[in-house]
């Protein structure tokens, strides 16, 4: 399962660069995916709409057995 939550992030992980950030995988453990959010990410006002809305909802169309994801400080 992570080296399938990896892949999507490799595909969304350009259009976060293009604004300054990038995502880190930190793990995946019962479904729920931790991410760290770095760079201009980190601390953005706009990264919970980041992570909840285009993150979140491209790992879960692949990876449907994904129950949530989370941001984990930096």
């Amino acid at each position: 399962m992570k080296d399938r939550v990896e892949q999507v992030i490799n595909r969304i992980r350009p259009a976060v660069q293009q604004d300054g950030g990038d995502i880190e995988l930190v793990d995946v453990t019962d479904g729920l995916v931790k991410l760290r959010l770095v760079g201009s990410c980190s601390g953005c006002p706009s990264s919970t709409y980041t992570l909840k809305m285009g993150i979140e909802r491209a790992i879960r169309a692949e990876v449907p057995e994904i129950i949530g994801v989370e941001a984990i400080p930096g």
